[in-house]
């Protein structure tokens, strides 16, 4: 049969463009209906957007962490987490320092979260220490994520012009999204894992993976989702000894991640504090103990007497027992932990403390990063010039009994407790001071005792913190089953925390609650409290500033009056906001601060109020109060800046000034006429 004569289009071409044309047409035809495939679904509103940010709802001027930008890093979507939603502009502001913070449970503050957190410590000691600077600080730290996310993250956050670059990771590795351990696998090789992320965006990628999802959770065992905490159901594999082959991959993985991290801000000169990592040492018995790898009787025995011994408090015949177990076996995780105990009740914290750290290396469940990973981020710090070492660790060991991290700064296995997060924020807060990030504050600055004292209690958060550590640990990998028979429902604020945790109503009803609790009680300053957390909250908002300040008014407190108005003027300057704040800058004796209010008032007077003598009269004052300081024993000028504020009716500033003048010469007869008068008195 004759050869079928080609197509007229194709007739005349050589052999070889023939092939190349087919081939071009094998590759091209396919790739369009992907293509197609892909806007079809765009067009039919298939999938999510992964982006990181979306506009705020309640103004497009502000940008917000994207609800579902979590679920690029999960493969079954129900269990995808949410993060904290702290808005901040599009377009950046001149006097606005911009800082992002990425992480995992314990930068977003669990088990506390809201103003419990490092970030939000911070927040407040830098608002206090630069009231004339606009600080925003978006945390967009998940609970249940790992290197994964932060570095995916981090690609989009250098496009968003921060002035720094927070970040507190590496615990989760093994068992957060992604992990090396984790049920939300893709595999174990970072460079495929970070290419199937890329294409997660992909609409016709997110179809794939929701069939996929929807197939696994059709075959799972129905009761393997019953009853089982976040923490269960992330983990696919318990057993992970040192040094095996599925540690190292965790160790591989959290390298090559942030590595990729500090790479990519340093190319764009962006500053990068990256934290090492804290832990629970030494009130935390290993979760999991491997034994020898051949069971030798004479082990066991060694160690569960060394265990009754130590149990006796006899702890000379425990190091016996314990060493001679340790002797033929040195990689069990329990042996070493009761070893760092009883070296630690005999008074030898050195050696404990390294028992206890090879312990914690040794534990076979990974929930605690193990030193490794703390060495890794000191090698990669090294590396990149713009990326900076924040040595929390050591900030801890220092606050703790013999420089060993336990139960007086942590509250389970690797979270803080509150004071640990005020620790871990002074740690970032002088970090960013030394490389310049902030200036050196003011004479008057917030130190951190000042901070732990001011920092607004909020005692719905430290309950719910308390409720929910007891309920994890009533769980795997605690089995405590007795945790949650210490909660007991005593007060209006045990019963809201109550519901915040265990019946999931929203944290902004359980503040509204409370503080209408506060004010019918008429305990004003925990009512002001809640309003100081709703305004770290929402920072935004310039009403919650303003309530603050009116509540402040109340309990005499001017300077939050003056630091609550100021911060509510900025976000929505108004006549009366301008008033209250002159009023009060004039009352304290701080003109220059006056004037610009002044100003404000007169360029905005809709009252009709005739501000001109005001104003001419505090031009005065400042000149007077700058001959003073060149002179404070000149009485003629102290005389005029009395007259002054006697003239404007501020009767505190002409008290102040007559003090002064009488201080510098007792029989001056207009001070003490006019003392006398403030006094309603008789001048003899």
């Amino acid at each position: 049969m004759p050869d079928k004569p080609a197509p007229r289009s194709l007739r005349g071409l050589s052999k070889r463009k023939i092939i190349l044309f087919k081939g071009i047409s094998i590759v091209l035809i396919p790739l369009l209906i992907l293509v197609f495939a892909e806007m079809l679904l765009r067009v039919f509103s298939y999938g999510d957007n992964l982006s990181l940010f979306v506009d705020y709802k309640g103004d497009n001027n502000y940008l917000v962490l994207n609800p579902d930008a979590s679920k690029k890093y999960f493969t079954e979507l129900q269990i995808a987490t949410g993060g904290n939603n702290e808005i901040f502009k599009k377009k950046k502001g001149d006097s606005t320092i911009r800082i992002f913070v990425l992480g995992e449970s314990t930068t977003i503050g669990y088990p506390y979260f809201h103003n419990g957190s490092f970030h939000r410590w911070l927040q407040y000691r830098l608002a206090h220490n630069y009231p004339d600077k606009n600080f925003e600080i978006i945390n967009l730290s998940l609970t249940a994520v790992n290197s994964y996310t932060v570095l995916g993250f981090a690609k989009e956050v250098v496009n968003y012009q921060p002035d720094a670059v927070l970040i507190y990771t590496g615990h989760n590795e093994y068992y957060g999204a992604l992990g090396a351990a984790s049920t939300q696998s893709l595999g174990s090789n970072p460079r495929i894992i970070n290419f199937i992320l890329s294409l997660r965006d992909l609409r016709l990628a997110q179809l794939i993976i929701n069939i996929y999802s929807g197939f696994k959770q059709n075959t799972a065992p129905p009761e393997s989702k019953y009853g089982e905490s976040r923490m269960e159901l992330m983990v696919a594999k318990q057993e992970i000894p040192l040094h095996s082959d599925l540690y190292e991959k965790g160790v591989v993985q959290f390298r090559d991640n942030m590595d990729a991290v500090m790479k990519l801000f340093s190319k764009r000169h962006i500053p990068l504090f990256v934290s090492n990592l804290i832990s629970n040492e030494k009130d935390l018995k290993p979760f999991i103990s491997f034994g020898p790898a051949v069971k030798f009787p004479a082990f066991e025995t060694a160690l569960k007497e060394g265990e009754d011994a130590f149990s006796k408090k006899d702890f000379d015949q425990a190091e016996v027992w314990l060493k001679k177990a340790n002797g033929l076996y040195s990689f069990n995780a329990l042996c070493n932990y009761k070893l760092g105990q009883t070296a630690y009740n005999k008074g030898d914290f050195e050696t404990a403390k390294k028992y206890m750290i090879k312990a914690k290396d040794l534990d076979g469940l990974r929930f605690r990063a193990p030193e490794q990973f703390n060495e890794v981020i000191v090698q990669l710090c090294n590396k990149y010039p713009e990326t900076h070492l924040v040595d929390t660790k050591a900030a801890f060991e220092t606050s703790t009994d013999h420089h060993i991290i336990g139960g007086e700064l942590t509250v389970d296995h690797v979270h803080p407790d509150l004071k640990g997060y005020a620790i871990m924020s002074d740690v970032f807060y002088e970090a960013l001071k030394k490389y310049k990030i902030i200036p050196e504050p003011g004479g008057n600055a917030m130190d951190f005792k000042h901070l732990v004292k001011n920092m607004p209690e909020n005692k719905i958060d430290s309950i719910a913190g308390v409720y929910r550590i007891l309920n994890l640990k009533k769980r795997w990998p605690y089995n405590d089953p007795h945790a949650t028979d210490s909660i007991k429902i005593q007060t209006e604020e045990d019963t809201l925390a109550y519901k915040l945790v265990f019946e999931k109503i929203k944290w902004a009803n359980i503040m509204d609650n409370v503080f209408n609790y506060y004010v019918n009680n008429h305990d004003l300053l925990k009512a002001r409290n809640i309003l100081e957390n709703l305004s770290l909250e929402y920072p935004a908002d310039p009403e919650l500033y303003q309530r603050v300040a009116m509540l402040s008014g109340e309990l005499n407190d001017t300077g939050n009056i003056i630091y609550n108005l100021k911060r509510s003027f900025n976000l929505a300057p108004s006549f009366d906001k301008a008033r209250y704040l002159f009023v009060n800058y004039l009352k304290n004796d701080k003109p220059a601060d006056a004037i610009r209010y002044i100003n404000y008032a007169m360029n905005n007077n809709q009252s009709g109020f005739d501000l001109t003598s005001l104003k001419n009269n505090t031009e005065q004052l400042i000149q007077l109060q700058t001959q003073y300081l060149r002179d404070t024993t000149n009485v003629p000028v102290l005389l005029q800046i009395t007259k002054a504020y006697a003239g404007m009716g501020n009767n505190d500033g002409t008290a102040k000034y007559a003090g002064k003048i009488l201080a510098a010469d007792p029989k001056n007869k207009e001070a003490q006429l006019i003392e006398a008068r403030l006094n309603n008195k008789s001048v003899k």
